[in-house]
């Protein structure tokens, strides 16, 4: 029997969650532990599911980390995307939103743990650790261009991402970064 929805059938649409919810705790997992002292027996107890049931979804750490480490890229550029869309609103604001899904969630003890332990493996995730940053920078740069024009909107943009960096490797707290964020932003972004 199929579900109105998308024409999924219900244990599609059931698997699919089972999916997310299981990455997502994968990649908390992955970010408490790290990439080479996480079991899949952790990941499966923190996803509330049997190792058998996660071997079944995923065949072996390395397929379940990339497949984690890229939902959480792709939900962030879906995010950036959403945020910059929303032209109703004032460019800086759009620019620091979408630096802080891009960046800014990722400030404080097991959030920054995320982004090292995606950073510290570049060698297991393949092209995606240059695709989703490369995309962060042109959605930004699009972004400017609309309001500054093709020859600036790179080198801003470029300069946004250089700042954002620096913050957070600085920042205690996302509203530290946010704060120091929009300064920039409004420096460069007028």
């Amino acid at each position: 029997m199929s579900s109105p929805e998308a024409g999924h059938s219900p244990s599609t649409v059931s698997d699919t969650d089972r999916r997310t919810t299981v990455l997502g705790s994968a990649m908390v997992t992955f970010a408490r532990f790290g990439y080479w002292k996480t079991s899949m027996e952790e990941v499966a107890r923190a996803a509330h599911i049997s190792r058998p049931g996660l071997c079944f979804l995923f065949s072996s750490k390395e397929t379940l980390f990339r497949a984690a480490a890229t939902q959480a890229l792709e939900r962030d550029i879906a995010a950036v995307e959403h945020v910059l869309a929303n032209t109703g609103r004032p460019l800086p604001e759009r620019l620091a939103e979408a630096f802080d899904q891009w960046a800014g969630r990722y400030i404080g003890p097991l959030t920054r743990d995320i982004t090292a332990v995606i950073d510290d493996n570049p060698d297991l995730l393949g092209e995606i650790v240059e695709t989703a940053p490369r995309r962060f920078e042109e959605l930004i740069a699009d972004a400017i261009a609309v309001e500054s024009g093709h020859e600036a909107a790179a080198p801003v943009a470029q300069t946004m991402i250089s700042a954002s960096i620096g913050l957070k490797h600085q920042a205690a707290s996302r509203e530290f970064y946010l704060d120091r964020l929009t300064i920039a932003i409004g420096l460069l972004v007028r």
